[in-house]
């Protein structure tokens, strides 16, 4: 598809006129109300469920997730009816957990065509293997020119403490890019736009699984020279995997790819790193996922990535791996000992 041409209108006359919303309930939507509110704006918020949703109107922080952030509730439109939320706003962002999108996106019965979707989900769709930019475009009719996509590096928790932060947002349209992240920007979050939303949606997706490699590595005992060739194979593996998913022209070095996936990949808030370490440490996979309390992306994107590669036969040693021990119940210590081999 091409975008459709239309008049340039200036940023900040479109961040005034446009109304945002954000689906979702977990710390990473929780981290992108305190940034939206603290820019002044007025935010809708779905939260799926009635009591948590009343008690952050009552007590003005997410019962969940970053509970120590204060919210300032009264910019705050807060609801369980998803039809509500997205009906009025102009902008959605999505911060759903990829494995719950198909079942949320099924109580719609608001168009979402006239509307500029957001990704924010780093993972895919694990019912149907599609990336949520690709999901939006297809099964609900939003142009290809109104789709964007907000990642990293950048953890929620990080945001909660106000650390120095950096977003990239792509979008096709670039006057949609620059108002999204005109939105986004603060005193401690730096943001730099992209047209590139495909490759940025897949290296979201694929930084989770290398973080579950490297936390598995972690547990079985490796050290920081073995990980820091993993991440190494890991920059080319995914260079390998969206230059054949969708070919065009970017820098793989740039904080989008390779800043967020050593920020996953090495961080302690990181739920992907942490999955794999008790993985590494001989959890199972029901057993971690139960500690953990969490959703770990990576756990459903290493059989999507798998899936996904089968059509087009890349070179990913890692990818294969993780699948192995995740899906297969391969030994972690055998999986990896062959996998050491297969690096550089």
């Amino acid at each position: 598809m091409t975008t459709s041409k239309r008049p340039e209108i200036k940023p900040i006359i479109l961040k005034a006129k446009l109304k945002v919303a954000v689906l979702g309930g977990g710390s990473w939507a929780t981290a992108l109300i305190k940034i939206l509110i603290e820019n002044k704006r007025k935010v809708g918020w779905y939260i799926r469920n009635e009591k948590n949703k009343e008690f952050i109107e009552k007590y003005n922080h997410n019962p969940n997730y970053l509970t120590s952030t204060r919210l300032k509730t009264k910019r705050l439109a807060i609801s369980s009816d998803i039809n509500s939320v997205v009906k009025n706003a102009d902008i959605i962002i999505v911060a759903i957990p990829s494995a719950f999108i198909l079942d949320e996106f099924k109580k719609l019965n608001v168009s979402l065509k006239d509307k500029i979707v957001v990704s924010a989900v780093k993972g895919v769709i694990p019912e149907n293997m599609k990336i949520p930019g690709t999901f939006f475009n297809e099964d609900y009719g939003v142009p290809i020119n109104r789709i964007g996509v907000v990642c990293g590096p950048c953890h929620a928790e990080e945001v909660a403490m106000e650390k120095l932060s950096y977003l990239t947002v792509a979008c096709q349209d670039q006057t949609y890019a620059k108002c999204i992240a005109s939105m986004l920007k603060t005193k401690y979050i730096r943001t730099k736009v992209s047209n590139d939303i495909i490759g940025t949606e897949y290296a979201a997706m694929l930084k989770n699984i290398y973080a579950i490699a490297a936390g598995i590595s972690h547990g079985l005992g490796y050290g920081d020279n073995f990980q820091s060739v993993l991440m190494s194979n890991a920059i080319r593996e995914t260079k390998r995997f969206i230059k054949d998913v969708h070919k065009m022209k970017r820098n793989i070095n740039n904080s989008a790819y390779l800043g967020d996936l050593l920020v996953t990949g090495y961080s302690v808030f990181s739920r992907n790193r942490s999955f794999g370490n008790m993985i590494g440490k001989g959890y199972t996979v029901q057993a971690a996922q139960i500690e953990m309390n969490m959703i770990a992306e990576g756990y459903y994107a290493s059989k999507s990535a798998r899936f996904i590669n089968s059509q087009f036969k890349t070179n990913t040693p890692i990818i294969e791996a993780v699948y192995l021990i995740l899906y297969e119940g391969k030994r972690p210590d055998k999986i990896f000992e062959k996998l050491t081999k297969k690096l550089d």
